[in-house]
């Protein structure tokens, strides 16, 4: 289980906290969501969790144990893919792998067949000879992926791993994540697809200036809200309300002198209410 503790994270000559007071737990074996805007401070959470960046106050427990920088067994449990690309561009995608093993002192009877059953689980063994710069944006993301499984770890944690990808790419990579997380491993997800959130997590924690506003199911946060959304155009804008029950959201709709368009409520409308960026209201 990963555990956060009262974390705070202020960087110097700040006099807000980026992190503030957050305390949560990933249980093992689950896809948990870290949703919020930019700025609400998920990279920073992320920054921490990959020892990248110091706690100002707080502590991360790792299976109970307090995750230091210096505990490189612990360290290597828990693998992050950034949201930039990190790959060297004039080396080879075996190249990429034998480095990743190198850092981290695998033996080669044991990464290089590791490294083909990784590049085979990522649709990559056909372009082990391919120089990284002339990979598309999906076969980097996915090279990313399989490098940092390569350590076998059992918690993933995943910073916008999709975006900029075309559609097929997404979904590609949603299949090796269910399929990873089926095996029993952890993940964690940051993203601004809030489609992909809905899809994947099981748990998601919406972020917001720091804090951690709430933690629940995508189909919990959804019924929250109300189940019901009614799109309504006045010539200006665009207003959104939201009904647990279909018949008043159908009277609603009946009752407006504007265009309108009932929907089912999703993710991304609890997203927008929850931090303050929302169209409408709720009834």
């Amino acid at each position: 289980m990963i555990e956060l503790k009262g974390v705070v994270k202020r960087y110097p000559g700040s006099k807000v906290n980026a992190v503030d007071n957050v305390s949560l737990q990933i249980h093992n074996g689950e896809f948990f969501g870290l949703l919020g805007p930019n700025g609400a401070g998920k990279s920073t959470i992320i920054g921490m969790l990959s020892t990248l960046l110091l706690l100002t106050d707080g502590e991360i427990l790792i299976e109970n144990i307090p995750f230091r920088r210096e505990n490189m067994d612990l360290k290597r449990k828990l693998s992050v893919v950034t949201q930039h690309y990190s790959l060297r561009n004039d080396m080879t995608v075996w190249q990429i792998m034998e480095l990743q093993a190198r850092l981290y002192g695998l033996p080669k009877k044991e990464w290089v067949p590791r490294s083909k059953e990784l590049l085979t689980f990522c649709g990559l063994d056909s372009e082990c000879k391919k120089i990284v710069r002339r990979l598309s944006g999906g076969m980097k993301r996915k090279l990313m992926l399989a490098r940092a499984l390569l350590t076998d770890p059992s918690y993933l944690i995943l910073d916008e791993p999709t975006v900029g990808l075309d559609p097929t790419s997404r979904r590609q990579i949603w299949d090796l994540l269910r399929i990873l997380n089926q095996q029993g491993m952890t993940v964690l997800l940051t993203t601004h697809y809030m489609d992909e959130a809905q899809m994947l997590c099981k748990r998601i924690a919406i972020v917001n200036r720091g804090r951690i506003t709430r933690v629940d199911s995508p189909e919990n946060l959804i019924a929250g809200l109300g189940s019901y959304a009614v799109d309504t155009f006045d010539g200006v804008h665009t207003s959104s309300r939201f009904f647990s029950e279909k018949h008043d959201a159908l009277n609603y709709v009946a009752e407006s002198p504007y265009g309108t368009t009932l929907r089912s409520t999703t993710l991304e409308d609890v997203f927008l209410e929850e931090t303050g960026c929302s169209l409408g209201g709720s009834m």
